[in-house]
């Protein structure tokens, strides 16, 4: 039988390298036996003694000049060629004298000590010469950085001693690597800290010609003696930039990215034990986001987010609706998660999923009491086998200041889970519409959330950046007037400028699909607290709301968003739906239907009111939408006309109405602001005097038919 196996070749041996280049050593020992064997062959053939002396020129020589290509040093270069000679004049000498000698023996191998002793100081002479080429080289380099960084140094030095009166030594000036500004490592003398520079950031910026946008930012350093300040010399804010196409793994643990500083680096959100309160006016990108945060909660992997939203859930829907009917898919074909955990868009709903929240707390303390102790540690181990729970509550702050009843319970849910459910891995995102004292009263809050961010949108009112972010001075509403831009602050960053991605809904759904089989579930102690209320929180009747959606136009009008979804009077809804040709008088027909829709706003024949809204100039389509068919809005609006002259405010109605239909005074204002947009009342006066009359009861209007 023939054995196919092939041996392993044994080493018998050091295996020489015959390639490698010689060294001190075995070069003396080649060039005396190269001597030795030429020698003795010579004498033996009778060969001219002259011979070898013409080698060794020939070799003295030869090595000069290679040695000169290479700009070896002289010392190198006299050690090969006198090494080549005194070889040569050694074979010479021994041919005619014969090499098998002790005086031939003995002095060959003192020429081979002596050669090898050259060499190898030659050696180390080359590698100092190299290492002071290649240190010279980088002094260089390093000079002419060091020219630009210390001239950077200088002028600051110049500035800060001529504006904030404090001399400064610079220990580093760092370029960022981003390209959008640099670094100053200062060292002020005196035991000034950096309060001192950072309280005169603004005139340092003006000082220095920043563009707008820029800033002079200062901020603690290694210790309490240095400072940093971090000049930005490129407004990143400016621009929009979409929310990055990596959607890899996230971790609580490791930080959640909300947005970029102004150097262009990802700041980043801890919030194991911290809650969170994000604060904009409308159309300063709040919504957008509370949508970037999602997407972050999205892509952790030890992260699960319930979402309550009383505006119709619109803050969780495009992160829900797409999984809910099918309309996204993962690569292998398979349906998607939501990406959310739990979407509450009704009280009701709220109720239940705060309550779940309060018991999975309460469940964890008991349950997992044997792993805390074997984790050493009072702070439950948040991991995908225990995820942590987000509350991400939109406009929860307005919740927690609210006087309605219904809101009040409401509210005090949220601050028993923020009271009890720190270390069982329950934290909250809150939102507000402004930075105010309303918003910001309560001591809760304050305390807890400690991750805070202020979206400005060039937007004064309401924002009293102090008490968003007290201690911190230099924060301007002016310096972040880019929707999306503002200020964030966290306990491991200071309050300063930045700026959040703009996401896009086809990135909702990317993000969706790309992170299905990521979300983890429930671990098994939470779910069973939770109960039914969140095992079944994706039922049909649970999520019918979800899926009553208005149609959607595949040609929408710019007016589109405004027109209402109810079931009643809508002309375009004649339009055929046939793919046979219509007649040209028909076409004309179905657009005239259109536009008298998106004119007038069509809707359902409403309940008969005891005072229907008039717009001025006759018809008046508008005032027919359903939400009129509410006995709140109703209610309202029969308060409104028995005020009379005097007329009323939004607070005032809100009390009324609290009692007998839980409505808010935001929910009023809503309602007051669309009846004097469309005629029906007027507003009079301003700020905290601001009333607002029926049309009937104002001067020179008469009362409706």
């Amino acid at each position: 039988m023939t054995n196919t196996a092939t041996a392993k070749p044994q080493s018998s041996g050091p295996v020489l390298d015959w390639t490698a280049g010689h060294g001190p050593v075995t070069g003396a020992l080649s060039a005396t036996t190269g001597a030795f064997a030429l020698a003795t062959t010579g004498a033996a053939t009778g060969m001219p003694p002259g011979w070898a002396l013409a080698a060794g020129a020939a070799g003295a020589i030869g090595h000069t000049v290679a040695g000169l290509r290479v700009r070896n040093a002289g010392r190198t270069l006299a050690t090969r060629a006198a090494s080549w000679l005194v070889g040569a004049g050694w074979t010479t000498w021994a041919m005619t004298h014969g090499p098998l000698t002790w005086a031939a023996l003995g002095s060959l191998a003192t020429i081979g000590i002596g050669i090898g002793a050259a060499a190898r100081s030659s050696a180390l002479f080359e590698e100092a010469r190299e290492e002071e080429a290649l240190a010279a080289e980088l002094r260089q380099v390093a000079a002419e950085l060091s020219a630009e960084r210390r001239a950077i140094a200088a002028e600051w030095v110049e500035r800060i001693q001529r504006i904030c009166g404090i001399t400064v030594r610079v220990l580093g000036v760092e370029q960022w690597p981003t390209g959008a500004g640099y670094s100053l490592d200062l060292e002020p003398a005196g035991g000034i800290t950096y309060h001192r520079i950072a309280q005169d950031s603004a005139r340092l910026s003006a000082d220095a010609r920043l563009p707008h946008g820029c800033t002079a930012v200062a901020s603690p350093g290694i210790h309490q003696g240095r400072v940093i300040v971090d000049v930005t010399t490129v407004n990143v804010l400016m621009e929009e930039r979409t929310y990055p196409t990596d959607y890899s793994t996230l971790s609580l643990l490791t930080g959640i990215p909300w947005g970029y500083r102004t150097n262009a680096e990802n700041v980043l959100a801890y919030l194991r034990e911290q809650c969170a309160l994000v604060v904009g006016p409308t159309g300063s990108g709040k919504t957008n986001m509370v949508h970037t945060i999602l997407a972050g909660f999205a892509r952790a992997e030890d992260v699960l987010t319930w979402v309550v939203d009383l505006n119709s859930g619109s803050a969780g829907l495009p992160w829900v609706l797409p999984a809910l009917n099918g309309e996204v898919k993962r690569e292998d074909g398979k349906p998607v998660r939501p990406g959310v955990d739990w979407l509450a868009g009704t009280y009701d709903e709220a109720v239940l999923m705060l309550d779940a929240a309060v018991k999975v707390a309460k469940q964890r303390k008991m349950a997992y009491q044997d792993l805390l102790s074997k984790a050493n540690t009072d702070l439950l181990p948040i991991s995908p086998q225990i995820p942590q729970i987000e509350l991400v509550i939109d406009e929860g702050a307005e919740i927690l200041a609210s006087s309605d009843r219904a809101l009040r319970n409401l509210a005090e849910k949220i601050l028993e889970v923020i009271r009890i459910a720190r270390a069982m891995g329950v934290r909250t995102v809150l939102s507000a519409l402004g930075a105010t004292g309303s918003v910001l009263g309560n001591l809760m809050i304050r305390r807890e959330a400690k991750v805070r961010v202020a979206l400005t949108g060039g937007e004064t009112e309401g924002m009293d950046l102090g008490k968003m972010f007290p201690g911190t001075r230099g924060l301007r509403v002016d310096q972040a007037p880019y929707k999306g831009a503002g200020f964030m602050g966290t306990p491991e960053s200071p309050a300063g400028l930045f700026k959040t991605w703009r996401i896009l809904p086809n990135q909702i759904r990317d993000i969706i699909a790309a992170t299905s089989d990521r979300h983890p579930t429930l671990d098994a102690v939470s779910a069973k607290a939770a109960g039914p209320d969140y095992a079944r929180r994706w039922d049909a009747e649970r999520t019918a709301w979800m899926r009553d959606q208005p149609a959607i136009d595949d040609n929408p009008r710019p007016d589109a968003a405004a027109r209402p979804s109810g079931g009643g009077l809508n002309l375009s809804a004649l339009r055929t739906e046939q793919a046979a040709p219509v007649s040209e008088e028909e076409e004309l027909a179905r657009r005239f239907r259109e536009q008298i829709d998106a004119q007038f706003g069509t809707a359902p024949d409403p309940d008969t009111s005891p005072e229907p809204p008039a717009r001025p100039g006759g018809l008046n389509l508008s005032a027919l939408r359903g939400e009129q068919d509410s006995p709140a809005q109703r209610a309202a609006l029969n308060v409104l006309i028995a005020a009379g002259p005097e007329g009323t405010g939004a607070s005032a109605i809100a009390r009324i109405l609290a009692d007998d239909y839980g409505t808010t005074r935001q929910t009023v204002v809503g309602w007051l602001k669309t009846w004097v947009d469309d005629g029906t009342a007027v507003r009079v006066g301003e700020g905290t005097k601001t009333r607002y009359v029926h049309r009937r009861h104002t001067t020179g209007q008469p009362p409706r038919d």
